[in-house]
């Protein structure tokens, strides 16, 4: 099996990156916020268009044979004293996990932030996410919270594990 090509979205991206999220969200583990609400192609398409040159926003795939395995999506916060920070999402398809596309789009999303002045990179991860758990430690993330009840599926509580990493800047030569 070939690696993916990590690069970022284009509008040309949604249908895949849309059939992506159902995939991830309809796995009985419930790894995903939305239970079953994935946005469409549509939706994807329009915010890939608005976010196209924007500094405060990104969206990467990792793309395969098969099609797209893999998104990393970043937003700046847009509160003026914590726009050092940028919340991130990660998800890759069944198929290509623990196959280094996940440690590739955090990567990218290391790249991104010293491209646009971001420091720190924030994620939640559901407790019982385990493997998500150790990539993000493997690589660097620290957890610096426990929220209880923070986010609602299927109008349940669920418990969040707040992850950030320090990004250093690019030493310019």
């Amino acid at each position: 099996m070939s690696e993916p090509e990590i690069r970022r979205a284009v509008p040309g991206d949604a249908a895949g990156l849309a059939a992506l999220g159902r995939e991830i969200g309809a796995e009985p583990e419930g790894w995903l916020i939305s239970d079953g609400g994935f946005p469409g192609a549509r939706a994807e398409r329009r915010y890939l268009r608005a976010i196209r040159r924007s500094r405060n926003a990104a969206v990467f795939v990792a793309e395969a044979p098969e099609g797209i395995v893999g998104r990393l999506s970043l937003a700046r916060d847009s509160h003026p004293a914590s726009r050092h920070v940028a919340d991130l999402g990660l998800m890759v398809a069944r198929s290509h996990r623990r196959q280094g596309v996940g440690r590739a789009l955090l990567a990218q999303a290391v790249e991104w932030a010293r491209e646009v002045g971001v420091t720190k990179l924030e994620l939640h991860v559901f407790p019982h996410n385990e493997p998500a758990l150790r990539l993000y430690e493997k690589v660097g993330f620290e957890r610096e919270g426990y929220r209880k009840g923070h986010f609602l599926r299927g109008g349940e509580p669920i418990d969040a594990i707040l992850m950030a990493l320090e990004v250093a800047p690019t030493l310019e030569a």
